[in-house]
């Protein structure tokens, strides 16, 4: 049960964090999974593919394709609708971070 809990919970930080690599520079698949990987995010194709589908499907991200050493590669941007949703997460995390850390004696 807890674990689905948080697995919920991390999904909408995934999620924010693509978008600011999307900001960044377009991404890639793989790439992500790298990345996501480097801050703790174990993440599968069959896992990271659907989020970034329903991400195209609410306009917050499109995607091109590429050819890169004779491989076809979906690169990733961010759209104006995912600018705008990013800055909005940003101030949020931010007033979250602030709050949350303000009382040491929760724990």
């Amino acid at each position: 049960m807890q674990e689905r809990i948080l697995r919920k919970l991390f999904l909408g930080f995934i999620q924010v964090h693509i978008l600011y690599h999307a900001a960044q520079a377009p991404i890639y698949g793989a790439w992500l999974i790298d990345e996501l990987a480097s801050h703790g995010y174990a993440l599968s194709p069959g896992t990271l593919y659907p989020i970034l589908k329903q991400m195209l499907s609410m306009e917050l991200l499109t995607q091109e394709m590429a050819t890169v050493s004779g491989k076809r590669r979906k690169y990733y941007h961010i759209t104006p609708t995912g600018k705008t949703a990013l800055a909005e997460a940003k101030k949020r995390v931010q007033l979250m971070h602030e709050e949350i850390n303000q009382d040491h004696d929760i724990f």
